[in-house]
């Protein structure tokens, strides 16, 4: 479970730099076009020109991440306008085909993770998180999802990735 909760805050430290609409696919889809700037593994799920949250760059270091080390986390955006309470994050996390986590969340509530509180004002924001990778992380291959989404349906941002951790 500290797995997913690992891979849990790799995108939400991506995505409350950001959020998008509630209908999650059963598959996490790869588009090379849509590819999160930066050193990360991160894509938008869709053209990201109308989203809430511009993202302007993820690292992580290291990338890709490694089971027992410290993954650090920095991220930069810029927000059009601000996010209150009542966002939701949809969080899916699958090792292969089985799926660990399904889960929709009030965004407020998760941004202690990251050291961040509502409202999240509208401008410029960055933050940087350190998270510790157990040791023990099966190896496989990790889809995950987080779309995130205003009160009223609109989409703050949307990201994926795939993860590979290996013995």
């Amino acid at each position: 479970m500290q797995l997913t909760t690992v891979l849990a805050s790799l995108l939400l430290t991506a995505t409350t730099v950001s959020a998008g609409n509630s209908w999650i696919p059963s598959q996490v889809s790869i588009n090379e076009e849509y590819k999160v700037p930066g050193d990360n593994p991160l894509y938008f799920c869709s053209d990201p020109k109308d989203d809430i949250l511009k993202i302007e760059k993820v690292d992580l270091s290291p990338n890709p991440p490694q089971p027992g080390k410290t993954l650090s986390i920095k991220a930069n955006g810029n927000l059009k306008e601000v996010i209150e309470k009542g966002a939701k994050v949809h969080l899916q996390v699958k090792y292969g085909l089985i799926t660990l986590i399904n889960q929709e969340a009030d965004l407020c509530d998760t941004l202690d993770n990251v050291d961040l509180k509502c409202p999240l004002e509208k401008g410029d924001m960055s933050l940087t998180k350190d998270v510790d990778l157990p040791k023990e992380i099966p190896p496989g291959t990790y889809s995950v999802l987080a779309d995130v989404f205003t009160e009223k349906g609109d989409k703050i941002t949307c990201l994926t990735a795939k993860v590979a951790f290996h013995r």
